[in-house]
């Protein structure tokens, strides 16, 4: 696993060409780039086992979906209601002695297209292992694929958030994001001025700059969102000055269903960013790989994490 900061303030975007390409080159381009997949995916024993992996998590994660179905009741008062650690486990306390701030903020953990909140069932368990107190998954309707709009799925998680502070007095919260989870808690920060209250967003396997594979879902407002260069992604692309959230995006280079995979990575000059670069790890199956979740709880929990270096530049004088 590659973590590299990425973003400093003179950078953006790399360069697009204005000149169209050809339909040959078009074609030539994504045969190049599904060879390279599939060398990734089954040429090598890395690849053939991630692949390996990502489909035993697909069986096990059909099996856990209708269990998922069910909203999951909010326990404000989390695991530290009166901060008592006699009852904790070692890595508990741990956390709750060393940074009470960082084990008081809520998580909240979004999840992706037609998918539920059991997408996040070992990720929410370590995290609760780890030591935060409050680790909420929210489910959002399954019809949001079809019959929503991001823009209107975004307010909706802002809704929640304010619910989620209101309820624990937490003034901040942290957000996990998958897939287009992840898209619509980005909205929230950038757009709606979710900045203010969410201290850290994690994203995982997001269509930051969408995906070729919405082309082939129904022509619906939430698919055509997905498609690179479509309006809600260039609103995006827009400036976002000020924005204090620290986004973390965790995108794999075996992932199946953001096409190229590239268009996970998040790259915008206003937006405070690190970059965790995963070889191979299916789409799924990022949620429960060892090392993203051990990431996840690290950071969330303000620990170093190795191999992190920021790029931005120091301020002038």
């Amino acid at each position: 696993m590659d973590v590299t900061g990425v973003m400093s303030a003179a950078a953006g975007p790399p360069p697009v060409d204005a000149r169209p390409a050809s339909a040959a080159a078009t074609i030539a381009g994504a045969v190049w780039r599904g060879v390279g997949y599939a060398a990734r995916t089954v040429g090598v024993p890395a690849g053939a086992r991630g692949l390996a992996v990502e489909l035993a998590y697909t069986a096990v994660h059909l099996t856990l979906y209708p269990w998922g179905l069910v909203d999951e009741v909010l326990r404000p008062a989390g695991t530290f209601v009166h901060h008592r650690t006699e009852a904790l486990s070692p890595s508990q306390r741990s956390l709750v002695v060393a940074d009470l701030d960082a084990s008081t903020t809520p998580v909240l953990l979004v999840h992706g297209i037609v998918d539920n909140r059991s997408i996040f069932a070992l990720l929410a368990r370590a995290l609760r292992r780890r030591g935060f107190g409050v680790v909420h998954a929210v489910n959002f309707s399954v019809l949001t694929a079809f019959t929503g709009d991001i823009r209107v799925a975004a307010r909706e998680l802002g809704h929640h958030v304010e619910r989620i502070c209101a309820s624990t007095g937490a003034d901040r919260v942290h957000i996990v994001g998958h897939s287009l989870g992840g898209l619509m808690a980005r909205y929230y920060v950038q757009r709606l001025g979710g900045d203010a209250r969410v201290d850290t967003l994690v994203t995982l396997g997001t269509p930051h700059r969408g995906s070729l594979i919405a082309h082939f879902l129904p022509p619906t407002r939430v698919p055509q969102q997905l498609r690179p260069g479509s309006d809600l992604v260039r609103e995006l692309d827009e400036p976002a000055p000020g924005c204090r959230t620290h986004v973390v995006a965790v995108w794999s280079k075996q992932d199946q269903l953001i096409i190229p995979q590239s268009a996970a990575r998040l790259e915008h000059p206003d937006l405070d960013v690190s970059e965790v670069v995963l070889e191979h790890v299916g789409h799924l199956s990022m949620t429960i790989d060892p090392d993203v979740v051990h990431l996840v709880t690290r950071l969330l929990a303000r620990r170093p994490v190795g191999g992190v270096r920021d790029r931005r530049p120091a301020l002038a004088g």
